[in-house]
């Protein structure tokens, strides 16, 4: 008895620690619960060793012994110029592995795109120097195929440096911002085609090929920097739907002559790929037409005399995907391919001569290739073949036999090959658990676990979260994938407010069995404060064939919001669910979403919070907006049908609208024409501006402050 105070105190402690309660702060100040990766992991020639980086330096494994601790390959310590100790974001070897390119002092441009000061190192030597202090910073460096120069863009041009004499050529002349661009790509390819190199080296190190951009012609875009006394402006070239393109030619150059060879495509008005074979000259090119239904490869052989043909035409009546997944054979007679022909996408095989074979069949989608093993004539590539919801990696031979399974059959895979096809690292996860990171051998079988993540999924344990549980919904006669997260100590006799999330538009799902960090934990905190949080994919998005994917085809939003507010409806059905406690969320085509669920579906939502959304077509870039709308002039009801704001005269909820006054992917005029409806329609509102920021919303205290936000408006009025 006399130890009874003692017990109880013990057990509040106890209580307390295993009850832990979540913040935003925690989430997005602190990122307490931000997954470790594997850092700097590279494959080395041989495909029996790769490298790592640990604690700034790299080191050396031999894959297939778990107890190889590593040989240490660079020491930071000697990467020093000038006596400054440099210290680097990338590094990538050249084909001997006797030298290495470092990236330092790596800043963004746009989405993908960024500048460097690139850092030369010899392994044998130890020399270690900047790539071109003349000419700083630099994009888009690599080595030649033979490891004697190092290519790479400044201003807009393109350049190589002669390694042994040190000697730099300016291959082009009259590269000029916001006029001609060699070598890399104008913002829109870089967004909507996700290209930013736009030349390559040819196999035997003799030729570059290469695309010319020409955007004199394209419209500018002014962003506004808010930072000293008088604001700066920045402009940048961006064409708008229906709006004129950069005119853009390809063109081949000898490095030795300096011979420019200009390529004559035909008609076309995109070139979003252009590839080298890695065993003989021979370049492949792809064209788009405007409305991106009909894509040509061209064949442009330099084996011999330099000949051209279009081996090949795929045509569609909607639009036709422009994707990473196209390998070039070394027979010198075909490459490999996606294509939704049969209604999924699927692997084909297609020869020069314009024949096809279709190599993977059945009622779901390829999502992409992982490489072939030449010698075995294997075939590696990940799929939704098991569900929409999963991600799996598989490998099946050339002729479509012998289809073998390489990861769980649920969660979601990602797989990164080493050179020669023997190994790879899978990274899997689970909607509910963290990813984890193991190499293995070509067959599935485990080496080693490099990360587990297991201190992560420890501390996300002990905030006790409610599990992630997918269900479906039905809108129109179509069954929708979803998910639901229910509040902590759910009781069905009780009623619900709902918080859902939505993206909803092309080439993105929300609806996957994947860990989805911070997010999740955002979601967790909202089922703390008894909210149930609930998302839907609408018809128009991915892995469940081309005709659920097209469905939306000239008319963006109209069956994707009638599938969101008919959710809606389903979960004021539920009886735990409190119906006239309705909220939505989302960012980007998710804003857009939301800003119709507050206008369209005011009778069922009774909260919107729209972050960077689209507003109007008509305001963004033509690739993205025309492959699904073709142009305003061809197309005005679909884009005025629905726009939100052609719909402000419906609300009744409250509706938040948040913007980054520096968004260059979905302008902040996007906001400024919402306001000018809302106001016109004598519609009251909130709104946040955040100075500087871009369509990612982020920088310093910039996430913690968005999340606040929104989850003390999501408190007040939902």
């Amino acid at each position: 008895m006399k130890n009874y105070p003692f017990i109880l105190l013990f057990l509040f402690f106890t209580k307390s620690l295993n009850c832990q309660e979540l913040s935003v702060e925690k989430i997005w100040k602190n990122y307490e619960f931000y997954a470790k990766g594997v850092d700097g992991f590279r494959s080395m020639k041989d495909g029996e060793y790769y490298t790592q980086v640990i604690d700034g330096s790299i080191y050396k494994f031999k894959i297939n012994d778990p107890s190889d601790i590593g040989a240490l390959l660079v020491d930071k310590n000697n990467l020093k110029y000038k006596d400054l100790s440099i210290e680097f974001d990338e590094y990538f070897f050249n084909g001997d592995e006797t030298k290495i390119l470092f990236t330092t002092k790596t800043e963004s441009i746009y989405r993908r795109s960024f500048s460097a000061v690139y850092f030369l190192y010899d392994r044998t030597t130890g020399d270690f120097e900047p790539l071109d202090s003349d000419r700083q910073p630099q994009t888009l460096a690599e080595y030649s195929p033979d490891g004697t120069m190092v290519s790479y863009i400044y201003k807009n041009d393109l350049f190589v440096k002669q390694l042994k004499t040190g000697k730099v050529i300016k291959l082009t002349k009259g590269g000029k911002k916001n006029k001609v661009i060699y070598g890399t790509t104008d913002w829109v390819y870089e967004e909507e085609f996700a290209i930013t190199k736009a030349y390559e080296w040819s196999m035997d190190s003799k030729m570059i090929a290469y695309l010319r951009f020409d955007e004199q012609n394209v419209k500018e875009f002014n962003l506004t920097n808010y930072t000293g006394l008088y604001p700066e402006q920045f402009k940048y070239k961006y064409p708008k739907a229906g709006e004129d393109n950069s005119k853009v030619t390809a063109h081949v150059l000898t490095i030795k002559s300096g011979k420019e060879i200009n390529l004559n495509l035909g008609e076309y008005e995109y070139i979003p790929r252009l590839s080298w074979s890695k065993t003989a000259n021979q370049l492949i090119l792809q064209t788009l037409n405007r409305h991106q239904s009909s894509l040509k490869y061209h064949l442009v052989d330099f084996t011999k005399k330099p000949t051209h043909k279009v081996f090949f035409e795929e045509k569609s009546e909607t639009y036709i995907d422009v994707d990473n997944n196209l390998l070039i054979l070394k027979d010198g007679k075909s490459i490999l391919r996606t294509s939704e022909a049969d209604g999924f996408n699927h692997i084909y095989r297609l020869n020069f001569d314009g024949t096809t074979q279709q190599i993977t069949k059945g009622n779901w989608d390829v999502i992409e290739f992982l490489g072939i093993d030449d010698e075995n004539k294997a075939i590696y590539y990940s799929s939704a073949e098991n569900s929409p919801l999963y991600k799996s990696i598989y490998k099946i031979q050339i002729d479509g036999s012998n289809k073998e399974i390489l990861s769980p059959t649920k969660g979601y895979s990602n797989a990164e090959f080493t050179s020669g096809m023997k190994y790879f690292i899978l990274t899997h996860s689970t909607a509910n658990s963290p990813s984890q990171y193991s190499l293995r051998k070509n067959d599935g079988t485990v080496i080693k676990v490099l990360e587990d993540n297991k201190a992560l999924a420890d501390k996300v344990a002990s905030y006790t979260p409610s599990q992630r549980e997918f269900i479906t919904f039905k809108s129109n006669g179509t069954e929708l994938n979803g998910w639901m997260i229910k509040p902590k100590n759910f009781d069905s006799s009780k009623k619900y407010p709902v918080y859902m999330t939505v993206y909803g538009g092309p080439g993105h799902n929300e609806v996957l069995d994947s860990w989805d960090g911070m997010d999740y934990m955002y979601y967790q905190l909202l089922a703390e404060r008894g909210y149930i949080v609930a998302c839907v994919d609408p018809r128009g998005t991915m892995f469940r064939g081309a005709k659920f994917k097209k469905s939306t085809y000239l008319q963006l939003g109209k069956l994707e919001i009638e599938d969101v507010i008919n959710t809606g409806k389903e979960l004021q059905k539920m009886p735990y669910v409190d119906p006239n406690r309705i909220g939505i969320m989302g960012w980007s085509y998710g804003g857009f979403m939301a800003s119709l669920a507050i206008t369209k579906g005011a009778d069922v939502f009774r909260m919107a919070i729209a972050v960077a959304p689209v507003t109007n077509w008509r305001y963004y870039d033509n690739i993205y907006t025309e492959r699904f709308m073709r142009t305003p002039k061809e197309n005005e009801k679909g884009y005025d049908d629905n726009s939100p704001i052609n719909h402000v005269k419906n609300i009744k909820g409250k509706y938040l609208l948040i913007h980054g006054s520096s968004d260059d992917n979905v302008h902040y005029q996007n906001a400024m024409e919402m306001v000018n409806a809302l106001v016109k329609a004598n519609k009251q509102f909130d709104m946040f501006i955040y100075p500087n920021r871009n369509h990612g919303i982020y920088g310093g205290n910039t996430r913690n402050h968005l999340f606040n936000m929104m989850f003390e408006y999501t408190l007040k009025n939902l």
